[in-house]
């Protein structure tokens, strides 16, 4: 279950939430059966909360959008990608601290 300001995204909506979105966007490439998804999960939405308004925190199951995770050549999960302007701009591979997934996001954001 993602918090509040946690967009749940799809193949169907990637597209227009993530692609088009005129904030930074950080995606966590997920699974529910993946234990150091479940073990960052709290940081994820930590972080949606801070950066409400400046940034977009998204998760995609990988499980349930394979197109969009072949897209992405997603191998494994957790991965991290901050999208702006259509592009990625920073990537994590596994789990991370939150310090380091909050530098991800102001990468994003200053890039």
């Amino acid at each position: 279950m993602a918090g509040k300001n946690v967009l749940v995204v799809n193949d169907l909506n990637f597209e227009t939430e993530v692609m088009n979105s005129d904030q930074p966007v950080l995606v966590d490439f997920t699974a529910t059966w993946c234990g150091p998804c479940r073990q960052i999960a709290p940081f994820i939405d930590q972080l949606a909360d801070e950066y409400a308004g400046r940034a977009k925190v998204v998760k995609l199951d990988i499980d349930e959008s394979p197109s969009t995770a072949a897209r992405f050549g997603i191998r494994g999960v957790p991965t991290l990608y901050v999208f702006k302007g259509g592009r990625i701009v920073a990537q994590q591979q596994g789990a991370a601290p939150k310090t380091i997934l909050a530098r991800l996001i102001d990468t994003g954001i200053g890039a």
